[in-house]
């Protein structure tokens, strides 16, 4: 008998090895409306590949053998798109089953009711969202995980978190948590979220955690990475409880707070690793740029792509003219087209993307097969696949530009605009003749794409001329098809029909030659006291949007919105998105009341100057001094541009020239930047962009340049202490006016120049850096 008893006991340790997971594939909310009107958020591309390849390379480094894709919404794409991924090839080693839910789940809570009913887990699995990226070593938590349940039955999940400073760029502003954990075996005793606006200021810890744990740890640090280790039995409890409609504030808050259950729930700290969640278009952002910039290694976007210097990132036959730009951290798809003089950075573009001549992406994302025309320009933003930009159009920043969208010539799409695609009216009988046309535009595409294999070699020299290059004929990429008998297309049509009956003729009408359907914006009133979900206010959905800095919000205590009290107050470019073009002049003296500036401007800069004065005097430390400076700008009303250029001009001043001393200048610099700098972004709206527009504008200006020579020493100390980035330096850089552009000849502009002439040095050592240690 003993060998068969030693047979079984390896069975079982082989089944315990085995690790399922499951994937939360659907999102419950709306945050990426319209672009998830042709396709679910799991499939939103991000640095070229969909974002549940990227959950499944996760899963794929930690372990997991097994993966259930709950899925609801446009089911049929995303099984056709585990088909065609790498994983379902044989040897992957994953196991990937898709899990198509009933149409009447609305919430993770009844996707998890499901998965239940389904009897397919057998044993301890991850559970995660369908937006993860993650290199977190998941392997460790679920080994200590297991461990804890040899000896504690009752111990039924351990949540994955990581620490995080409090600007790490994808911690969310609008969603926090507050974990309160016995400090030596990381039990969480208390779970509460938190939210952006109004912010919450107080937490309430049970009195029973105070007594029976006498060490705690009180942590607002963590990232939620959204990654969950489950005991078999948690399914059964969502089964069990129906009121359980989220993971986070009903399932834990539940277990937690229950006097019937036993359940215990522990915490997983990621002291190394990247996860992040990509649960909004902010969050989209700052993923993306972590992945260009590496942070996610080995989760890298040079797999399909050539890494070069800078982090940027050129795909197979992508053609760049020889006079575009290619800025730091961006990626250019196989087969895209950069026209001449084009400029691109901070951006993702898709597969064959083609960009005009003189064309500007700043911090843009363009999907797949997106022409993007001559002259335009792209901040911020995102452009779905096949989308169409005429020449001179003007895309503001937060916008969501769906799938085929096409936008007349010199239109400009005003900030947080969502546009998406007027669905076609079809005629009966067609849908029997779109294959026919569909087939028809494959047999098109493949001549052309063989009458470009035959003039690749004529035309590989034209490559390096500045002039232009022209779309090629064939058509822009296509939205994905939208399934037959999918019930969520319908309440998807339903939507956009709605949406349809309600349009503005005359906003339809700026946007030239059109097929756009424009999306409403949010309540514009602040539903922030109303019984519902405080998540969903509209002031705390602001927080959540690509492009808004919300620096009218004071989110430091419970307030209400500046100015005029609107939720969309943060749209005025003057606002939060200052003009560059005007910097060099207008802020060179921020106190001037020329050009017809408001008296009240003149007394609110010496206001401020006496603010920072008492602060320098009295040694104030750089947090009070910042809520001071916010009581007063929400007192003046006046744009942050201005506070922004009354702090770094009153810290450029505040530095003792030191004349035949360079060293004891260099120390006078190291002492006020050290003490101050960080003052500059704390006065809210980080924006290092505009801090050294305003650093040039005054050390250029003001008493023939009398502090012309600090320029470049003080941009070097605030780039030491993290106030700016190489990138933000490069940035600056680029702009007309960093080099005078609407100056008037005289000094002012040649001081503007020496300063920029200083910036080309400091970017040529960066270069000369880079260069030295890709040689090592």
């Amino acid at each position: 008998m003993a060998p068969k008893s030693a047979a079984g006991k390896e069975k079982l340790i082989e089944e315990d090895d085995l690790l399922q997971a499951v994937i939360l594939a659907d999102s419950f909310n709306k945050r990426f409306t319209p672009l998830t009107t042709t396709r679910p958020r799991c499939l939103l591309p991000i640095c070229n590949a969909p974002l549940l390849d990227w959950t499944l390379e996760s899963l794929a480094l930690a372990g997991v053998h097994e993966v259930f894709v709950v899925c609801r919404s446009h089911a049929n794409l995303v099984k056709a798109a585990i088909k065609e991924s790498k994983w379902a090839r044989p040897g992957s080693g994953l196991k990937i089953v898709p899990l198509v839910t009933a149409k009447e789940t609305f919430s993770p809570g009844d996707a998890m009711r499901d998965v239940y009913t389904h009897g397919v887990i057998t044993g301890d699995f991850v559970l995660v969202a369908g937006d993860l990226v993650s290199s977190v070593r998941i392997s460790d938590a679920v080994r200590a995980h297991r461990e804890r349940r040899r000896t504690d039955k009752d111990a039924i999940m351990t949540m994955v978190v990581r620490e995080s400073g409090a600007r790490h760029r994808t911690r969310s502003r609008a969603e926090a948590s507050v974990f309160v954990l016995d400090a030596e075996t990381h039990e969480c005793l208390h779970y509460e979220p938190t939210v952006g606006y109004p912010p919450t200021t107080h937490a309430r810890i049970p009195r029973e955690a105070l007594a029976a744990h006498p060490d705690l740890e009180l942590r607002n640090d963590l990232i939620d990475c959204g990654i969950d280790i489950c005991s078999v039995d948690v399914p059964s409890l969502f089964q069990d409880n129906f009121d359980y409609q989220d993971v986070r504030r009903d399932f834990v808050h539940g277990v937690l707070t229950s006097d019937l259950l036993t359940s215990r729930i522990h915490v997983h700290v990621a002291r190394t690793g990247y996860a992040a969640r990509v649960a909004d278009p902010r969050a989209y952002a700052a993923v993306s740029a972590d992945l260009l910039a590496r942070w996610a290694f080995p989760l890298v976007p040079d797999l399909d792509a050539e890494h070069r210097r800078g982090n940027t990132y050129v795909g197979a036959g992508a053609s760049l003219a020889r006079s575009c730009a290619l800025g730091p951290n961006a990626l250019v798809g196989a087969g895209s087209t950069l026209g001449a003089g084009a400029a691109v950075a901070g951006s993702v573009l898709g597969r064959g993307v083609v960009v005009g001549a003189g064309a500007v992406l700043r911090g843009a994302y363009v999907w797949d097969g997106a022409v993007i025309g001559a002259g335009c320009v792209v901040e911020r933003s995102i452009v779905g696949a096949g989308a169409v930009l005429g020449d001179g159009v003007r895309v503001e920043r937060g916008c969501l530009i769906g799938d085929g969208v096409r936008i007349g010539a010199g239109a400009v799409v005003g900030p947080f605009a969502r546009l998406s695609k007027r669905r076609e009216v079809k005629v009966d009988g067609a849908e029997g003749d779109d294959e026919g046309e569909e087939e028809e535009e494959e047999e098109e595409s493949e001549a052309d794409e063989e009458e470009d294999d035959d003039d690749d070699d004529a035309d590989s020299e034209d490559e390096e001329e500045d002039a232009a290059p022209k779309p090629k004929a064939a058509k822009p990429a296509k939205a994905p098809a939208k399934p037959r008998d999918d019930p969520v297309s319908d309440e998807t049509d339903s939507e956009l029909e709605a949406v349809e009956a309600h349009q503005d003729p005359a906003a339809l009408a700026a946007l030239g030659d059109t097929n756009a359907v424009i999306w409403p914006p949010p309540p514009l009133a602040a539903d922030d006291d109303s019984d519902g979900d405080p998540r969903e206010g509209a002031a705390n959905q602001r927080l959540l949007r690509l492009g808004d800095d919300a620096s009218d919000l004071d989110l430091s205590d419970a307030g209400s919105l500046s100015g005029s009290g609107s939720s969309s107050g943060s749209s005025s470019a003057d606002e939060a998105e200052p003009d560059f073009s005007a910097l060099a002049s207008s802020l060179a003296a921020p106190s001037s009341d020329a050009g017809g500036a408001p008296a009240g401007d003149a007394a609110f800069a010496h206001e401020v100057a006496l603010s920072l004065e008492r602060a320098f005097a009295e040694g104030h430390s750089v947090d009070n001094a910042a809520v001071e400076l916010k009581t007063l700008r929400m007192a003046a009303n006046v744009p942050l541009g201005r506070v922004r250029a009354a702090v770094v001009g009153a810290i450029v001043d505040r530095i003792a020239l030191v004349p035949d001393n360079a060293g004891a200048q260099r120390a006078e610099i190291a002492r006020v930047v050290g003490r101050w700098g960080a003052l500059i972004d704390r006065i809210g709206g980080v924006d290092a962009v505009e801090t050294v527009c305003v650093l040039q504008a005054h050390c250029a200006a003001g008493g023939g340049g009398a502090r012309l020579g600090l320029f470049g020493q003080v941009l070097a100390a605030l780039y030491q202490d993290d106030v700016v980035e190489e990138a933000d330096i490069r940035a600056w850089h680029a702009l007309p006016a960093s080099r005078g552009a609407g100056l008037e000849d005289g000094p002012e502009l040649e001081n503007v120049r020496k300063c920029w002439a200083v910036g080309a040095r400091m970017i040529a050592q960066f270069d000369e850096q880079s260069s030295d240690d890709e040689s090592e």
